[in-house]
C-alpha cells in the first residue's frame, strides 16, 4: 500500500492516499496498541522531512510514551510541560516552527527543531496526542495541521 511515486503525486493526492491507507489498516477489532502502531507507520512513511512520529498516551495524570517511528524517546510528560503536555491541558494542536522558540521545550532529541502536535479526545476526555518532530525548523504548515487532525478523527473512530 505504500507503493507510491513520491514525485509524481501531488500534495493533494498524496494526502487523499494517506488518510485512504489509514482506513485500510485501521481495526476496531485489533487491539489499539496495534492500530496506533501502523498509525505512526504510516505517518512516518507519508510525511517527508520528519525524524519522529508517534503517540504519548493519558495514564495516570500523564502522558505515557506510546507506539512511535525513530529514536527513543521521553518516556513521560507531564501535563501542561512541553509542547505534548501543553495541547494535552488545552486540547489545541499546536505547530511549532522552531523548538528553541518554544517556552518549556522538552529535548528528546537535539535534532528536532520543528513539532506538531494533535490532542486525542475520545468521550470528551483526553486519550493522548500525536506528536511528530522535524529536523527542518519551518516544517509543518495549517495544511498539516488539517490532514493530521482529519487521521486523528479515523482514529478515534475505531478506539474501544
Amino acid at each position: 500500500m505504500f507503493d507510491y511515486d513520491k514525485d509524481s503525486i501531488t500534495k493533494d493526492e498524496k494526502n487523499t492516499l494517506f488518510l485512504e491507507t489509514l482506513r485500510g489498516y485501521f481495526d476496531n477489532g485489533l487491539p489499539v496498541v496495534t492500530n496506533l502502531a501502523n498509525m505512526a507507520a504510516i505517518v512516518y512513511e507519508f510525511f517527508d522531512g520528519i525524524n519522529w512520529a508517534g503517540f504519548y498516551l493519558y495514564q495516570d495524570s500523564k502522558l505515557i510514551l506510546g507506539p512511535f517511528q525513530g529514536k527513543p524517546a521521553c518516556t513521560e510528560i507531564e501535563i501542561g510541560k512541553g509542547v505534548c503536555g501543553v495541547a494535552a491541558e488545552t486540547m489545541q494542536s499546536i505547530i511549532v516552527p522552531d523548538t528553541d522558540r518554544f517556552e518549556g521545550h522538552i529535548v528528546c532529541d537535539s535534532a528536532s527543531k520543528a513539532e506538531i502536535v494533535i490532542p486525542i479526545a475520545k468521550d470528551g476526555g483526553l486519550f493522548g496526542v500525536l506528536d511528530i518532530d522535524s529536523p527542518n525548523m519551518n516544517r509543518f504548515t495549517e495544511e498539516d495541521r488539517l490532514i493530521l487532525q482529519e487521521s486523528v478523527r479515523l482514529l478515534i473512530d475505531i478506539l474501544p
